[in-house]
């Protein structure tokens, strides 16, 4: 009996959870702050974080565009715009910590957190990109899948807490 109250109750709570996380998801206001107090004051730039990307790498940055594409499944990444080129980089944080909201695709973020380097063998930028794929509803054939050098290195940050906002209103 115990068993079945327990199993119950781990029931009721991830369902409580999963609309909690549908509801940030499908917010209409993206605007506001989401997971710690930005600290930082400077600004970094992504032609400083990518082409000098060992002097950044396990340090905290502080860096601002415009958010391009949003984690359809849980809002746990972004990808943002550097405002002074076309130059993105992948914003992720923990799942369930921070939910982007699908809404937040075109409004600016101030986003601080560690800048980190994934690096991939074959099989891992497959993987990666069959992954990427899925979760726009897009289903690959690994066969088909030619990779190119920039599929075997990702540079992100990893996300510890972020300002939305409308462009010009920061």
């Amino acid at each position: 009996m115990i068993r079945l109250v327990l199993i119950l109750c781990v029931f009721i709570f991830s369902c409580s959870v999963q609309r909690s996380e549908q509801f940030l998801l499908n917010k209409k206001n993206p605007n506001g702050i989401y997971g710690s107090k930005i600290t930082l004051q400077e600004h970094s730039k992504h032609k400083n974080l990518i082409g000098d990307p060992d002097r950044y790498i396990g340090k905290d940055v502080l860096f601002t565009g415009e958010i391009v594409e949003v984690c359809p499944m849980r809002g746990c990444w972004i990808n943002v715009k550097d405002n002074n080129s076309d130059e993105i980089i992948r914003v992720k944080v923990k799942d369930g910590v921070i939910v982007f909201p699908i809404s937040s695709k075109g409004k600016q973020v101030d986003v601080q957190g560690e800048f980190s380097q994934l690096i991939f063998s074959d099989e891992q930028a497959k993987n990666w990109k069959i992954h990427l794929a899925e979760e726009k509803g897009i289903v690959l054939n690994p066969e088909d899948i030619i990779l190119e050098d920039s599929d075997f290195v990702e540079y992100r940050i990893i996300g510890e807490g972020a300002i939305i906002y409308d462009y010009g209103c920061n």
